[in-house]
Parts: structure tokens; C-alpha cells; sequence
């Protein structure tokens, strides 16, 4: 009984990671006032980036490296798109998705079917790791597990407690205001973004290279989209982003766990997604003003106006 709880908070861990670096990143880029529909395919681009380059290389540390490149130039369309051209965001980020979708299948076709010869080690915190139960489960997991939290809590710091943070809320909630004050609303709005498609590669990363050894078509499941669910969820806070990404990693291992019993394994494939609807149609009734969420979020604005 003891392994198979190890076991599932170990997987619950593991399973919530890409979930927590994709949702942190989109509450920085939201917080900024964009909104960004192309987080599954600039996870899979990360995915596909990390898995070509540690297999060339050898080396997972540079295909982390790469993905998060790769993250930041396909990023770059969107930003450029939603910014400069004050296009319209939905569009442009279901544009981004698709591209990115597309893009890391034909990159990652020669590569269907061959294992890594090396992947992401688990790493274990001294001492920390040797205590009974929690031990094993929580302080001897992949890299990007603490990597995870560490950047969560780190931007849950920058945006709330920094100068530099309440001038990315500003330019969310009133950019005209924020420009008032001699601030470049444009470069926040476009650092937001880069760094919201860095933080989805990395849970890309995460998926090929750490929690699987091989590159599969579509392997990004639909991860993306929960993020932008759970960016609600959390009230775009970081710090709430961490309980409910894995919240929802259970609910991914939940699956496994039920599949002695008999149930459907469709239907157990569709939970992640069916508590994803749940939530945002919970959430849809509370009163907007308590949502927390950024007054300009998806709206265009043109320096200057006024």
C-alpha cells in the first residue's frame, strides 16, 4: 500500500510539471493584457526542439536550451502579430497552435520511433530525499519539477512584489495610464509574451525529454489548452497556479487508477478535459469583479491613444 501512494503522488508530481510551467507562463503573458491561444503549439515545437537536439547531442541540458529558443522565435509571431500589427489575438494565437502543431510533426517525422540513448535524470535533494514517505515522492523527481515550482514562485514574487511586476499589472489593467507614466507598454506586452512562450517550451521540453524518452506526433495532448483553463482557475496567480496544476496531474493519473475497475478507458481519457470544462463552467458564474482577471486582457492598444 505504501508504494502504490509513493507511486501516485510520484506520478501526480510528474504529470502536473508542464502543466505548472505552462500555466505560469500564461499568466505573465495575460497579465500583460494578451492573450495567448498558441501555448500547445509552442509546447510541442519545445517538445520536438529538445528531443532532436539531446538526441544529436547527447546532452538534455542543450536540448532544455533549445527548446527555450525555439519557444522564444515562434513566440515572436504572436507578439508581433498581437503588438505591432494589433491584430486579433484569439486568431493570431489559434494561428500559433496550428503552426506549431504542424511544424513539430514534420520536424519530428524522421524521429518517430527512436528511444533517447539518454534522457533527463531524476535528481535527488540531499537528506530531503531520504525521509520516509514524502521523501522518495517529492524529493527525487525530474529536474523540472523544482525548475517548476521555483519559477512559479519566483513570478508570483516578480508580479506582485516588484516595480517591475506592478508595471506588467498596470499595462494589463490600464494601459493608457501605464503610458502616462513614460512607460514602453509595447516592450512589456512583448517581453511578456517571449517569456510565456519560453516557460511553454520548457514544459514541451519536459514532456520529451524528461517524463517520456521518445518523440510521439501530438504528444502535448491538449496539455496547452488545460494551461489557459487553469490561468483562470488560479485567478492569474502563480502561487494558486501551483496547487491547481497538480490538482489537475492527479486527475491525469486518475486515469491509470481507475482502469482496474472496469471503466471505460475513453472515458477515462476524457477527465482531464471534462474537469477542465467543469471548472471554467463554475467559474463562469461567480461575479466577474472577483475573477481578478486583467481589464485590457485580448484587446489591442495603439501607443499614443488616448
Amino acid at each position: 500500500m505504501e508504494e502504490i501512494i509513493i507511486s501516485t503522488i510520484q506520478r501526480t508530481m510528474v504529470a502536473g510539471t508542464p502543466l505548472l510551467l505552462a500555466t505560469t507562463g500564461e499568466i505573465i503573458c495575460e497579465r500583460a493584457g494578451i492573450l495567448n491561444l498558441g501555448v500547445e503549439g509552442v509546447m510541442a515545437v519545445g517538445a520536438v526542439t529538445a528531443f532532436i537536439v539531446t538526441m544529436t547531442t547527447g546532452h538534455p541540458w542543450l536540448g532544455v536550451l533549445a527548446a527555450m529558443a525555439a519557444g522564444f522565435a515562434v513566440s515572436l509571431i504572436h507578439a508581433f502579430t498581437s503588438v505591432t500589427l494589433q491584430a486579433n489575438q484569439v486568431v493570431s494565437g489559434l494561428a500559433l497552435t496550428m503552426l506549431g502543431l504542424g511544424l513539430s510533426g514534420m520536424m519530428g517525422k524522421p524521429y518517430v520511433g527512436r528511444p533517447l540513448a539518454i534522457k533527463m535524470d531524476d535528481l535527488a535533494i540531499p537528506l530531503l530525499s531520504d525521509l520516509p514517505w514524502i521523501g522518495k515522492a517529492l524529493f527525487y523527481q525530474s529536474p523540472f519539477l523544482y525548475l517548476a515550482i521555483v519559477l512559479a514562485i519566483a513570478a508570483w514574487f516578480f508580479l506582485e512584489r516588484t516595480r517591475m511586476g506592478i508595471q506588467i499589472r498596470s499595462t494589463g489593467e490600464n494601459p493608457k495610464a501605464t503610458e502616462t507614466q513614460g512607460i514602453n507598454v509595447s516592450l512589456i506586452r512583448y517581453a511578456c509574451v517571449l517569456m510565456g512562450g519560453v516557460f511553454s517550451a520548457l514544459a514541451g521540453a519536459h514532456l520529451s525529454i524528461s517524463y517520456s524518452s521518445s518523440w510521439v506526433e501530438g504528444m502535448t495532448a491538449g496539455r496547452g489548452w488545460i494551461a489557459i483553463a487553469l490561468t483562470i482557475f488560479a485567478l492569474w496567480n502563480p502561487g494558486r497556479a501551483i496547487f491547481a496544476s497538480f490538482i489537475f496531474g492527479g486527475i491525469f493519473v486518475l486515469q491509470y487508477l481507475l482502469q482496474p475497475l472496469g471503466i471505460s478507458p475513453n472515458f477515462l481519457a476524457m477527465l482531464p478535459y471534462l474537469s477542465t470544462l467543469v471548472i471554467l463552467l463554475a467559474i463562469s458564474f461567480r461575479d466577474p469583479r472577483r475573477l481578478n482577471a486583467p481589464a485590457w486582457l485580448g484587446a489591442a492598444y495603439k501607443r499614443g491613444e488616448r
